[in-house]
């Protein structure tokens, strides 16, 4: 019987998946867990057990959600950051990083601030400049339209750069008339828009902004003129701008995989900015540089993550579809579960890979 309980006991851990921790009770069913779990070096990991989240969602439910891991927990009460999930040295390595890594709110007298700076309408863009920027964030503010006043209209727009300057803003005249300023919520009133800048203008000028002299199908990830667009729900932001750029170029907070609540359910910005940067938006009016500012802030930290460097990081990489014949069931049913992951890769793009461009 000890015999029997030992050979079962080698085979569950033989059967046991390297990255998440799934045991099976077939090798053929961890191989088909590894095809189409897409496990990879970019997934957040536990710094205690290792063990591989599919999103800092799951992460922080492994380390203090209602049914936590017991040894994480514990060792994460202690040295664990509660913003960006890291696990530290010690107590006070801790209390040093997560400072750090806590941003201040910028709402507390923004609307002051930026008129005192002149850039209440900075309608402007310096295509020329030697330090212009290569990453952007972009947000819209939306006042209703339409005979209930619930078609979304964009009435103001904020473009910064990383260092959260304000790259372009301007208020913006719809093409269509207003019928709900949404007054308590965008701050907006009708003198604000009556002489703006029209719908078409602002959208030429943000165009050509981001294609930066480069035409449209030419622009690509790495090596273009072409800027990399931060955002949250920019799908919905450059529509109503009525803006194309390339999903290639696009980092949305709302649909990165990490960031979001579940695989198809995206965390609102608010909650974003609140468990992983460490402060409160959208307190009372909803201002755009705010957005911006934050989900920039989401990007660079999502962006400095620190991932293992692969040739072909992706599963959808032409060199790993060609490589399809490492994932033979015989020849995989051969090999290790850490050997499998040594070969699964990524199913979305690590935003960790803009720092190699």
């Amino acid at each position: 019987m000890d015999c029997r309980s030992s050979m079962e006991s080698t085979e569950t851990l033989r059967n046991k998946c390297a990255a998440c921790y799934k045991q099976f009770n077939k090798m053929e069913h961890l191989v088909e867990h590894m095809k189409i779990s897409y496990h990879s070096g970019h997934e957040p990991t536990c710094g205690v057990c290792k063990k591989h989240c599919r999103s800092f969602e799951s992460l922080r439910e492994h380390l203090i959600g209602p049914l936590p891991k017991q040894e994480c927990k514990n060792i994460f009460s202690v040295r664990g950051c509660r913003f960006c999930l890291m696990i530290l040295e010690n107590p006070n390595a801790r209390r040093i990083h997560q400072e750090r890594c806590q941003f201040s709110s910028v709402n507390a007298g923004l609307t002051t601030r930026m008129a005192a700076l002149g850039i209440r309408d900075k309608a402007m863009i310096d295509y020329t400049s030697s330090r212009s920027p290569k990453v952007v964030a972009l947000a819209c503010t939306t006042v209703g339209g339409g005979s209930d006043g619930s078609l979304d209209l964009c009435a103001r727009v904020c473009i910064t750069d990383e260092s959260d300057n304000v790259v372009f803003h301007t208020y913006v005249k719809p093409s269509m008339a207003v019928t709900n300023y949404r007054y308590e919520k965008t701050g907006i009133r009708l003198e604000n828009i009556r002489d703006a800048m029209p719908l078409k203008h602002a959208q030429r000028k943000i165009q050509e902004f981001l294609c930066n002299g480069e035409p449209m199908w030419k622009i690509r990830p790495r090596g273009g003129k072409g800027r990399i667009l931060v955002g949250h729900g920019l799908e919905h932001d450059l529509d109503r701008l009525q803006l194309e750029y390339p999903s290639s170029m696009t980092r949305d907070t709302a649909k990165y995989p990490p960031l979001m609540k579940t695989s198809k359910l995206s965390n609102s910005l608010k909650y974003l900015t609140q468990a992983y940067l460490g402060y409160d938006v959208h307190v009372g009016i909803q201002d755009p540089y705010e957005d911006c500012v934050a989900t920039m802030r989401l990007y660079t930290r999502m962006r400095y993550q620190k991932h293992k460097i692969e040739a072909y990081p992706l599963a959808a990489d032409a060199h790993n579809h060609s490589n399809q014949v490492a994932w033979r069931q015989n020849e995989v049913e051969r090999m290790s579960p850490n050997e499998m992951l040594s070969i699964s890769r990524s199913d979305y793009y690590c935003w960790c890979l803009d720092s190699l461009a």
